[in-house]
This record gives C-alpha cells, sequence and structure tokens, in this order.
C-alpha cells in the first residue's frame, strides 16, 4: 500500500483548454480520499492522471516513494472500477476476476485462492459461474470491485462506480464499499458528483471547481467552515442560504435592516461594506425574536417526511428553512427567525472567500 502525492499537476487539451489547473494534493496511506465537484470540475481528469489514462502536461503524481508519469498504467500497481463495470459479457465471474492475474503470469492456485477470498468479502460466491448478463446492476459492481481486490494493488481508484444504480442501491452499495475500505486499509481515491455520497465515504474531502481544489478537509470541516461560498452552496442538501448584508461594526453585520450578530468574523472589516451572509437551513430556529433575528416571508412547504422545507425570502433573497415535522405550521406564511452568533457565515462578494476569523 502506498499514499499518493500530486505537485502542482496541470492537464492542458489542444487549443489550450486548462482542465486541471496546478493542483497539489497528498493523500495519506490507507485513507479514502474523495474528489467532489460538479461536471467538468476537472476530478475525472485529475483521476485519469493518477491511473495513467491520460498524460500530465505538467507537474509530477508520485504512488509511495515512486514518480509515475511516464510509467505504463499495467506498471502503476493501482486498480480502477468504472462506471460501466467494464465486464467481459462472454466470461463468467470467475473469470472476469481472475482474467487480470492470467495475464500476469499468477500461479493458478494463487488466482483461485485470490478469486474466493474476493468473492467471500463480497457476498458472490454463489454467482462465480454466471455470466454478467445474468446478474442485477448491483451484483455486476460487486464483481467489478472483486477484479479490483483481487490484483492486491497499492491504491484503488473509483471513477463514480454507483452512478448506473438506482438511490436505494447506491445508499447500499456506499456502505458496503467503506466497509470494504476500511477492511482491506488500501489507499482509495473515489469521484463523484454527489455530494451525500462524498460526505459519507470520505475520510479526506476534496472539493473542485474550474480544474481548482477549492478546499480540502475532513467532511464535518468542510461542511461546518467552509473557505469559499462555492463549497457553502455546494455541499449540504439543502444548500447553504446566501444574503446580502453590510459590515455594521465588530461581530454584528445587517441584512434589509435587520441586525445580527456573528461570532466567526475577521477582524477590521469596514463599517459599511458589502458582505454575504451564509446560513444553513437547520441553523435557523422560528421563534424567539431578540437582538440576532430576521423576518422570512413564506412561499410554499415542501413536505419531506421527518423534516419540512419553508421556501420563502428574506430581505428579497430566497430563504429555506429546515424544522421538524410539526414543528412549525404549515399554514405559517411569516416566521421570526433566532440565528445563532457562532453559525453565521461571512464571505467576499467579490473574492468569494471566507470572512471568518484566522
Amino acid at each position: 500500500m502506498a499514499g499518493v502525492t500530486l505537485d502542482t499537476v496541470r492537464k492542458i487539451y489542444a487549443g489550450n483548454v486548462e482542465a486541471v489547473k496546478g493542483v497539489s494534493l497528498g493523500i495519506e496511506d490507507g485513507s479514502f480520499c474523495v474528489l467532489v465537484g460538479p461536471s467538468g470540475c476537472g476530478k475525472s481528469t485529475l483521476l485519469r492522471m493518477i491511473a495513467g489514462l491520460e498524460t500530465i502536461s505538467d507537474g509530477e503524481v508520485k504512488i509511495g516513494d515512486r514518480v509515475v508519469n511516464q510509467v505504463e498504467p499495467a506498471d502503476r500497481d493501482i486498480a480502477m472500477v468504472f462506471q460501466n463495470y467494464a465486464l467481459y459479457p462472454h466470461m463468467t465471474v470467475y473469470d472476469n476476476m481472475a482474467y487480470g492475474l492470467k495475464n500476469r503470469g499468477t500461479p493458478k492456485d494463487e488466482i483461485e485462492k485470490r478469486v474466493k477470498e474476493a468473492a467471500r468479502i463480497l457476498a458472490i460466491e454463489s454467482f462465480l459461474t454466471r455470466k454478467p448478463r445474468q446478474l442485477s446492476g448491483g451484483q455486476r459492481q460487486r464483481v467489478a470491485m472483486g477484479r479490483a481486490i483481487v490484483r492486491k494493488p497499492q491504491v484503488f481508484l473509483f471513477d463514480e462506480p454507483l452512478s448506473n444504480l438506482d438511490a436505494k442501491l447506491r445508499v447500499q452499495m456506499r456502505v458496503e464499499i467503506k466497509r470494504l475500505q476500511k477492511a482491506l486499509g488500501v489507499t482509495s481515491i473515489y469521484v463523484t458528483h454527489d455530494q451525500v455520497e462524498a460526505m459519507t465515504l470520505s475520510d479526506k474531502l476534496v472539493v473542485m471547481s474550474g480544474g481548482q481544489i477549492e478546499q480540502v478537509g475532513t467532511p464535518s470541516d468542510v461542511y461546518r467552515r467552509p473557505e469559499t461560498r462555492f463549497v457553502a452552496t455546494f455541499i449540504g442538501s439543502p444548500p447553504m442560504n446566501i444574503l446580502p448584508g453590510k459590515v455594521e461594526g465588530p461581530g454584528r453585520v445587517s441584512v434589509g435592516g435587520q441586525v445580527i450578530t456573528v461570532t466567526d468574523m475577521r477582524d477590521g472589516l469596514t463599517p459599511g461594506s458589502a458582505i454575504e451572509v451564509g446560513l444553513r437551513p437547520e441553523d435557523v430556529q422560528a421563534g424567539g425574536a431578540g437582538s440576532s433575528s430576521l423576518s422570512m416571508d413564506v412561499d410554499f412547504v415542501e413536505e419531506l417526511g421527518a423534516t419540512q422545507l419553508f421556501h420563502g425570502k428574506v430581505a428579497g433573497a430566497d430563504f429555506v428553512v429546515q424544522a421538524s415535522t410539526g414543528q412549525i405550521p404549515a399554514e405559517t406564511r411569516r416566521l421570526t427567525l433566532s440565528v445563532d452568533p457562532a453559525n453565521v457565515h461571512l464571505f467576499d462578494p467579490q473574492t468569494t472567500r471566507r470572512l471568518g476569523k484566522a
């Protein structure tokens, strides 16, 4: 097993299209790192450069202590699980899992041992004689993971492996992948556009946008302290509310003339200067008007079973409040929202960077 290190890695396509813009990242041995971001942000390109499926325009990729820029994919000691499973339809499950080992000249008894052990781990022992067409989507994905496991690689690479599965099966497979990675202890890099997958799977979360890294941290750190407006609104469902405001003084900002206090506010901000105020839907409470509260006009209510989402406007901007079902009468059309000063996030409207204390 080994860690992975990226040093100012860039990918430039013909026409000077820069898909990855100088990314530097250290992924520790045995960790589960998830690259998350919208389509076109460069996450899959970055993964393919680590795999050797894309050439590196500039920078350096290391697996363990070895620079692999010029190393062929087959010699990088990695195993990749793709979105479309990439199974051979004419082969049995056993032969699909054994194929790579056979090509490497692995002894027959060792192949059998590894395939059966992987099948046991993935609970697909009864499928070894079947063809892929006889399997469900989840079973095919298990076979694809089994093919990677038997390789005993230094690094697992996952390229949106659950995208073709239905919602219920995606949840089940997330749990299985996380359990499997912990059991094997193999360094894993996982690409997804689904922020729920990213949050639940990762030890290290890497949020990307426009070919660059926006933030790196634990899922909790990224969620509770987003470093940019993009991260604040991309991570979290529903996303963070962003309101226009202005600085009133140390620890005080106003939104539509309503003043609220802020715990995490950088010193030296000029009174009267424009600012963006971020509040997560679950971090405001209905009722309890006081020194730190906002008024909200409710347009409609979204029923989600255990919770309700109240959609409306605060200071003319769209706003969502999340509450337990029954906590607020569904017919309510105006709310007074209590704001905890510790849960207010401030961003620079120009740079979009966080304006919290260092």
